[in-house]
């Protein structure tokens, strides 16, 4: 693979719903009931400059990217672009759970959803504006590519603690209580990485950055406001020093068993966060301290970076399509799933009358969807149907870097 001029553009939209939503991320439902900050997505469309590579890389604030908004975009994309491969084009999620749901379109059980009110925006008109949001920023970003030039650099700051907490019995617990006699130590590792990759113009002016976190966006996780979480902050940080006009492309990268809040010493932590003048309000002040890590971070290694930026790089993009299979469901998680669909179908049954959009009600009810996944999943195995999750994923090189996608939430 050769170095070759690369042909770089970017676009980013608002994507924040009007009026109420169901916000996505957690067991029970959440109506909004403010904006705190907007959600937008972010697309950075590459090619080389002999056409013969292309890629459109997009974050979007959510919690995840289900196929109907990927596949929608992809159709809206091959009538308009028609010199763009639209599976060249990927989006990823910055895991924020203070997003609005979307259809889902991959599901082991037809399931009916919870009744939410007339008044709260479907999955699916959210799913639609995003699709148009999307593709627009896409067109955008691609239309106005031009050639430009690329560095990358690495640095570390303390965002994600691992959430999963171990006890001497031998069991693990996410999210588990660290201030008892059981507790032995938290589970695994924690990576404080950053990866950056900056774009400049032909005269080597900054224009955007990707900026890789294995963190989720997840600090205001359980609000009940719309919003980007800790990347709301950071981008404004970034911009209010290196221009406003900066387009910034955040990734999450592996973090399942991550999150942005410590397990361990929170009352010390949230004390340092008081002296630093960032409030009472943990989770904000989480944000803000998070926000200058990152900045700080971003300060560091940019000046770095600008000694070594790249007019030509070595661009490769590939799209592969696997159809993996679900794992073996037991008989044992078959009886435990069915004793829980049975008690849940009584607590319900005992709640009617009241709010679907309770915390009770709506966390019961979903409970017997979930169970009744394990449920379905076992008898297909028994009756002999290989269940299979299809999986597509890009694997980029961009110079020195390397870029790997993923549906799932790895640890």
């Amino acid at each position: 693979m050769k170095s070759k001029k690369v042909l770089i553009g970017w676009d980013s939209k608002d994507v924040t719903p009007e009026g109420k939503v169901s916000l996505w991320g957690q067991f029970y439902a959440r109506i909004t009931e403010e904006i705190h900050d907007p959600l937008t997505v972010t697309a950075l469309a590459l090619e080389s400059a002999d056409s013969s590579q292309q890629a459109v890389i997009i974050s979007l604030d959510a919690v995840a990217v289900t196929d109907y908004v990927t596949e929608g975009c992809r159709r809206v994309l091959k009538k308009k672009l028609p010199d763009l491969d639209p599976y060249k084009v990927f989006i990823s999620a910055t895991h924020t759970h203070t997003s609005p749901e979307q259809p889902a379109t991959v599901s082991l059980s037809s399931e009916s959803p919870l009744f939410l009110g007339n008044d709260v925006m479907s999955a699916e008109e959210y799913g639609d504006l995003l699709v148009e949001r999307i593709s627009q920023a896409v067109i955008e970003a691609w239309e106005t590519r031009t050639t430009g030039a690329l560095s990358w650099g690495r640095d570390y700051a303390v965002v994600g603690f691992n959430r999963r907490v171990s006890y001497f019995d031998g069991s693990t617990v996410m999210y588990g209580k660290t201030k008892i006699p059981e507790f032995s130590h938290m589970e695994g590792s924690e990576d404080h990485g950053i990866d950056m990759l900056f774009t400049y113009d032909a005269s080597h002016k900054l224009t955007g950055m990707i900026l890789n976190v294995a963190c989720p966006s997840q600090c205001s996780e359980s609000e009940y406001f719309i919003s980007a979480d800790y990347w709301n902050d950071t981008k404004k940080k970034i911009c209010k020093k290196h221009g406003s006009g900066l387009k910034i492309l955040a990734q999450c990268s592996s973090a399942g068993d991550q999150s942005p809040r410590p397990m361990i010493n929170r009352c010390a932590d949230a004390r340092m966060l008081r002296l630093k003048g960032y409030g009472d309000k943990y989770n904000e002040a989480r944000r803000q301290d998070i926000a200058d890590k990152i900045a700080a971070s971003v300060d560091e290694v940019l000046p770095l970076a600008g000694r070594d930026i790249r007019d030509e790089v070595e661009l490769g993009h590939e799209v592969l399509n696997m159809e993996l299979s679900w794992r073996k469901a037991t008989r044992e998680e078959y009886d435990f799933a069915k004793k829980e669909i049975s008690d849940a179908s009584k607590k319900l049954n005992m709640l009617k009358g009241s709010s679907p959009i309770s915390r009770e009600y709506s966390s019961t009810f979903r409970e017997i969807s979930f169970h009744k996944r394990v449920v379905d999943l076992y008898e297909k195995q028994q009756r002999g149907e290989v269940v299979k999750m299809p999986v597509e994923m890009h694997v980029l090189r961009i110079g020195d870097v390397a870029m790997c996608s993923n549906r799932f939430e790895y640890y």
